[in-house]
């Protein structure tokens, strides 16, 4: 065998081992079944936003910048 199919299929192997682990993370993440917290739970704040900017025109804007 040449240099380049060592290689390959090196990376291959590397390839599928590394699929194989993030399935099995992914079916362990999965596993745990997690849960979204109760509404009760969650703090919530009021927030109120307003919108302060002066709308001008294009011509106004590059009257400003020359």
């Amino acid at each position: 065998m040449n240099r380049s199919k060592i290689v390959a299929i090196i990376t291959g192997a590397i390839s599928i081992l590394l699929a194989i682990a993030y399935l099995i993370i992914v079916q362990i993440l999965d596993y745990r079944d997690m849960q979204p917290a109760p509404i009760s739970q969650i703090n919530s704040t009021p927030l109120v936003m307003t919108d302060t900017t002066q709308y001008i025109s294009v011509d106004q804007m590059l009257s400003r910048v020359e």
